[in-house]
């Protein structure tokens, strides 16, 4: 089953590469969509695919990379359009 989600996530997650090492952990889940750096310092994304995978993403955003430090993760369930071809960094 396909499902779609929203994730804001914030802390220390902007100039540590979080958005790239998003996109690479995407594409090797299969999940599409985007990820995109926000004014207020957070990380936002936009994550279409299997559940499994999708879920497995979300899992991994809660620490992302070595150099982040994540302090909150916040997630809602959209409705799965199929719109999303690929991954983007945005």
């Amino acid at each position: 089953m396909n499902i779609r989600v929203s994730v804001t996530v914030f802390g220390r997650v902007q100039g540590v590469a979080f958005r790239h090492y998003t996109s690479l952990r995407a594409m090797e889940l299969g999940v599409n969509g985007w990820v995109r750096n926000q004014p207020d310092g957070s990380v936002a994304g936009v994550f279409e695919g299997d559940e499994i995978a999708v879920n497995a993403l979300v899992d991994w955003c809660r620490q992302g990379p070595p150099a982040a430090v994540v302090e909150r993760l916040d997630l809602r369930r959209e409705v799965c359009t199929g719109g999303f071809r690929d991954f983007s960094i945005r």
